[in-house]
């Protein structure tokens, strides 16, 4: 009896003890589960860079916690130069985690450094270190430049300029701990260690303001090296330094030279160190590449190839001794931006004979690279490849639009052997390709488009329920990377090609949320600061077009684009850098304008507006130029205020507040009636008045209505230019008129977005109609496929459709602001962004009578959510009332929607919704026609269906219909009308009653 209690007792106490330990397991798992991390981290917005000249970068941070309302309350940064610490920050308490300025010791050129982080949260958990990051420096002075300016020994053909070809051999006696390559050239470069490429980087050093910024960049080139031979060869090409360049065809337009600048600096297992770098001991000579122009292409004869003269050992005593240069040093710098590199590989969709006997080969998209080719032929057989962007009306390949740019790439066979080509120091833009001598038949397997442009994350994604939507947002995206090739170009395939300011200030808040774009504006901002000259920016950045001008609209991206990254990115020193170009812009209209009117000098206005070809009754959307002038006048003038108030400049703030003051004034004394009325009548005209706050309150709303009245008088149609295009949805929406704004961007008529992709366009188009309707082009002088301007309606899908945004005072997305605007027949909207913080994202979804929205809001950061909702209507989040979720605060109801505030995490609301008011009428045409009224102030009612919507036409005025319910007859017009149609017998409908403002039209078929 006793041995069984016993037995019973230790049965009952391992019961207890194995309790106890699955009760620890829980907890320990629970607080695994939320316990917090550190992740993505950044150096100067960059991952691990190499090559930064700046003695305190920037380091930035994202933190992941499965739990809600995460925000960081401390955090500790290490950064270590091998073993040893150089800087500690000790536990900091502050939640900034995005670019935190290094604060330690003095940082060494040619030295790398490792750093992590750890972070505290308001949980009152701690995180394990990071995992290490690292950065280096490249060099801080230019006195470290030990290697010299060298140019090609030989006397150069001045007429084709073959490229150079520059080389040198060296003995590394010792085991190879480190190398570091610095390059850069007057011209391009492509460089080469023992036959291996350095680098991943094309089109180097890219493009800048050379006579005042030339880049260089930094290479790891370690694994390049080994213990004895090495060799180093470098081929040059003359780029945007000397070669061709603007549509003046202008040549040598920083120089007549070619030249390189090379360094390396190796460090040995011993601690020596050993410098080589480019003088009169290396050699030069030709090779393969015999002539290469960005804008007419590049010659490759094979049978001049010099084999193995990238290896050591290689025969060069009938090479020319390199001569060597004393140009500046000064004005190096390391390289900002991300570099051009390879991106998407596109194969052949089709091979084709065009109606003229063409051999062409249709890649499927227009993009921006070039084709490699392989091929097996004779010695001396040539091959030409063409690039075209679209076929003529009768399917012939088409190159009138690329003015006097040849954009052809010829390629001469060794012979015998099969042989790979691809270009080196050109681009073209295209999606078709041109084969002529090519021997045989061509083979989809021995071609390919490889596209290239400047190597920034893709950050954001765009969806929707509307295929030609989405296929819009592919044209928008797809035209930033091409067009996106170290500097903002405004097309790829003529000879232009140019970083004009007024296509990147209309684009650059698009394009900050398709891309990491932060460097590469920073850098892009610094040439156009270098260009300013007093004050007044060039046309196009950097400037090749003689001195600037500074016109409405183009000079103004000196002031639009800073602060567009300031609000995408919260990067405060970017408003410090161009802080002085900012004002020094404002300043030179301050002293160009009269009593604070700008109307002087030239502007090219609302370029590429809606202009009819033959347009015998003003229909012509023409804007006042000085008119415009003085809106951005104004705007630049509030964007400069802004700037000066974020970097704490009050003195300034006051005084341009001032200004400002006396801008609008003379503004509305120039062009504004008595009544309100504008001098220019246009879409464009309104649109900016309104944007930028130029005329008094009371005005506003009647301005607003003269704008939708206008839009309505064009058939729900766009007539604006570039200045106004990026703006217009967004003035609409802020004045109550979104569905307006989804009548705009649904148009598929000329002029409209998506005409174009209607057309078949694959990217964005430079005019509304490049194809005209019957297929024939516009003007061959002016006409790109692949143009990114227009592409600035992604703004409006983003930050409005879709909803997601951030608020000012909380830049960067450290504060987000989620308003989606459900219209436009839409059942599907989804948005996402990878943040500085992690991942933001909204959408929303139409499922019967439900609105869900599902929102994620990353860590260390906050959100105001605006939820649609009708009146009284319950709101549940993950399947919960909403009222019953601590972790969300209820604000108040706004202009239909209900406000919450909410920290980090996934987020799943559920509301009811009148969905018949937002779904497409699938009987839509059932109304189509005319119907004929016998009494009253018209004779006849048009209806007409379009999308899935319905609307309605009396005396000159057309209203949108909703249906009251489902499967109803009965409608609402956005205008207030009550429409009811009335079937016959068989079900036809036969007679409408339209009933608005007092009074009744009946109507019959």
């Amino acid at each position: 009896m006793i041995s069984c209690f016993k037995l019973m007792l230790a049965r009952a106490a391992n019961k207890i003890v194995l309790s106890f330990c699955l009760l620890l397991l829980l907890i320990v798992a629970e607080n695994v589960n939320a316990q917090i991390t550190v992740q993505h981290l950044l150096t100067e917005n960059r991952d691990n860079p190499i090559g930064l000249d700046i003695a305190q970068p920037r380091f930035s941070w994202q933190l992941s916690s499965p739990a809600r309302n995460t925000l960081q309350t401390a955090f500790e940064i290490t950064v270590l130069s091998g073993k040893t610490a150089v800087w500690n920050s000790g536990k900091q308490n502050s939640g900034q985690s995005v670019q935190v300025p290094y604060q330690g010791q003095a940082l060494k050129s040619n030295q790398q450094y490792t750093w992590r982080v750890r972070v505290w949260d308001n949980h009152g958990k701690q995180s394990a270190w990071s995992a290490p990051a690292y950065f280096q420096i490249a060099f801080l002075d230019a006195g470290e430049w030990k290697a010299k300016w060298i140019m090609p020994g030989y006397i150069e053909d001045s007429v084709m300029r073959p490229s150079p070809l520059m080389r040198k051999e060296f003995t590394a006696a010792k085991k190879i701990v480190s190398a570091t390559a610095y390059i850069t050239a007057h011209g391009m470069y492509e460089a080469h260690i023992n036959g291996k490429r350095v680098g991943d980087a094309y089109l180097t050093p890219g493009w800048t303001a050379y006579k005042k910024r030339l880049q260089y960049q930094t290479y790891d080139v370690t694994s390049l090296l080994k213990s004895g031979a090495n060799a180093i060869a470098v081929e040059l090409g003359s780029g945007w330094y000397r070669g061709i360049i603007g549509f003046t065809n202008s040549l040598n337009v920083y120089g007549k030279d070619i030249a390189l600048l090379f360094q390396l600096n190796i460090t040995y297992n011993d601690g020596t160190t050993e410098t080589i770098g480019s003088d009169q001991t290396w050699k030069t000579s030709t090779g393969q590449i015999r002539y290469a122009e960005i804008y007419n292409g590049e010659t490759i004869d094979a049978r001049m190839d010099k084999p193995g003269w990238m290896k050591a050992g290689y025969p060069d005593t009938d090479w020319y001794a390199a001569r060597e240069a004393n140009f500046p040093k000064d004005v190096l710098l390391a390289t900002y931006n991300e570099p051009v590199r390879k991106q998407e590989v596109y194969k052949p969709v089709k091979i084709f004979t065009t109606p003229a006997g063409e051999k062409v080969i249709d890649f499927g998209q227009n993009l921006v690279g070039w084709v490699v080719m392989k091929v097996k032929g004779n010695a001396g057989d040539t091959i030409r490849i063409s690039h075209a962007e679209v076929l003529d009306k009768a399917g012939n390949f088409y190159t009138d639009n690329l003015r006097s740019a040849k954009a052809q790439n010829q390629y001469i066979l060794k012979g015998g052997v099969l042989e790979v080509f691809e270009p080196h120091f050109t681009w073209q833009g295209f999606r078709y390709a041109k084969i002529e001598g090519y021997p045989g038949e061509l083979n989809a397997n021995n071609f390919e488009a490889v596209s290239l442009y400047s190597d920034m994350p893709p950050t954001g994604t765009f969806t929707s329920s509307n295929e030609l939507i989405n296929q819009l947002q592919h044209n928008i995206q797809l035209g930033q990377r091409g067009n996106f090739l170290d500097v903002p170009t405004d097309c790829p395939q003529r000879d232009e090609r140019l970083g004009w300011t007024g296509d990147a200030q209309a684009f650059s808040r698009t394009a900050s949320f398709n891309m990491q774009v932060n460097n590469f504006f920073a850098k892009w901002l610094k040439d156009l600061e270098a260009e300013q000259v007093n004050g007044t920016v060039p046309f196009v950045v950097p400037n090749v077009l003689g001195n600037p001008i500074s016109s409405a609209g183009w000079a103004d991206a000196a002031t639009i684009v800073p602060w567009n990254m300031y609000l995408a990115y919260g990067d405060k020193r970017m408003l410090e850098n161009q802080y002085y170009s900012m004002k020094s812009y404002v300043e030179s209209i301050r002293r160009s304008a009269k009593n604070d009117l700008w109307n002087t000098g030239f502007h090219f206005g609302d370029w590429l507006f809606y202009r009819p070809d033959d347009d015998n009754d003003g229909r012509a959307a023409v804007t006042d130029k000085y008119m415009l002038a003085q809106c951005f006048y104004a705007n630049s003038t509030q964007l400069l205020i802004n700037a000066a108030r974020v970097l704490g400049k009050t003195e300034d703030a006051a005084n341009y507040e001032s200004l400002l003051t006396r801008i609008k004034e003379a503004y509305q004394r120039e062009y504004v009636t008595a009544n309100g009325r504008l001098v220019s009548g246009t879409q464009t005209a309104y649109v900016l008045a309104l944007e930028f706050d130029m005329l008094p309150e009371q005005l506003r709303k009647q301005a607003a209505e003269r704008l939708v009245e206008n839009i309505k008088s064009y058939d729900q149609h766009i007539t604006t230019g570039f200045l106004g295009s990026s703006r217009i949805c967004h003035v609409l929406t802020r004045f109550g008129y979104t569905n307006m704004a989804y009548k705009l961007l649904l148009q598929e008529t000329y002029p409209s977005w998506l005409y174009p992709v209607k057309m078949g366009a694959t990217t964005i188009w430079e005019r509304w109609d490049g194809i005209k309707p019957d297929s024939s082009f516009q003007t061959p002088g002016m006409n790109s496929f692949n143009h990114y301007a227009y592409g600035a309606i992604g703004d409006w899908m983003y930050r409005v459709m879709a909803g997601l945004d951030t608020e000012e005072d909380g830049p960067g997305y450290r504060k987000i602001r989620i308003r989606p605007h459900v219209g436009g027949k839409f059942s599907h909207v989804a948005a996402s962004l990878k943040t500085y913080y992690g991942i933001a994202s909204s959408s929303w979804t139409i499922e019967g009578d439900q609105l869900k929205m599902d929102i994620e809001i990353p860590a260390n950061t906050s959100a105001t959510i605006y939820i649609p909702v009708l009146p009284k209507a319950e709101i549940t989040e993950s399947g919960k009332p909403l009222l019953a979720k601590k972790e969300i605060q209820y604000i108040r109801e706004e202009a239909g929607y209900a406000v919450v505030t909410a920290g980090s995490g996934l987020y799943h609301f559920s509301t009811a919704i009148d969905s018949h008011q937002f779904a497409s009428i699938k009987n839509a045409t059932d109304y189509e026609g005319t119907y004929q009224v016998k009494e009253g102030m018209t004779r006849e009612v048009e209806v007409s269906a379009e999308n899935g919507s319905l609307f309605i036409s009396a005396w000159g005025h057309e209203t949108e219909l909703f249906p009251e319910g489902p499967n109803s007859d009965h409608f609402k017009g956005d205008n207030g009308a009550i429409v009811m149609f009335t079937r016959n017998s068989s079900g036809k409908v036969v007679k409408v009653r339209m009933e608005m403002q007092g009074l009744v039209f009946d109507g019959e078929r």
